[in-house]
Order: structure tokens, then sequence, then C-alpha cells
């Protein structure tokens, strides 16, 4: 599948040394084939950084949820991260409280009688509203 990459991903990736003739970024030098396993490198990674629970699938989930905390759709999520369901993308939609309160606020902007509403309704008494 294509995998779209940042800008900045691909200048990375450039500057990773290759193995003459071999068409993978990374490739075992002895076999000259990609690394099938990558866990036991991923353990020693994480434990030298002192992330002892960190899953390599938290990398994942916490990309998903960044990018829709920045604004992006759940189908581009969704497209990124290769889900094929969009039932999938949306276990890794985790909004932030922020982005909850700038999409009401964004929402109210559009209601007019929302622009004229006084700073605080403190002292203010609902009348004939029932709940």
């Amino acid at each position: 599948r294509h995998v779209p990459l940042s800008d900045g991903a691909i200048a990375l990736l450039a500057q990773v040394p290759r193995i003459e003739g071999c068409e993978y970024v990374f490739a075992n030098p002895d076999t000259g084939r990609p690394y099938t396993q990558i866990f036991y490198a991923w353990d020693t990674a994480r434990k030298r950084a002192g992330l002892d629970d960190l899953r390599i699938h938290d990398l994942r989930h916490s990309f998903a949820s960044f990018l829709v905390n920045s604004g992006r759709s759940l189908y581009e999520v969704q497209k990124i991260l290769g889900h094929t369901q969009i039932k999938t993308t949306q276990r890794y939609a985790h909004l932030s409280q922020d982005s909850l309160v700038s999409a009401a606020n964004c929402a109210a902007k559009a209601v007019p009688i929302a622009q004229s509403m006084p700073e605080s309704l403190e002292g203010v008494q609902l009348v004939g509203v029932s709940y």
C-alpha cells in the first residue's frame, strides 16, 4: 500500500545509510532483506528512553489522535493509517477537551443570538425550561 510521508520524514529517510544495490531502506546487512521483526529493536530503544510501558502501537494511536485534534478529518486519518473501515479509525479519534470547546465555539458563531449574549448569565432565571 502507499503510505504518505511528510517532507521531514522523507528527508530523514534519505540520510539512512543504504546497502549498495539493495532496494530496502531498513535492510539486514547480512541478508540484504528487510527486517521481519522489529520488536527487539523497539524494546531496546524504549528501555533506553525510560519508557518501559510504551507499546509500539501507542505511537500509532498518538499519531492518529494528534491528527484528529489538529483538525484533520477522520477520512484523512483513515487513509493515512490504511484502515478499510472508518469504525477502526474512530477508536483512535480521542478528541481533547480544547478541540471540543473550539468546535462548540465555532458552532456558536453560526448562531446570531449567541453573538449577542451577555458575558455572564449569573442571576438570570430561565422560565419555562424543563429538563
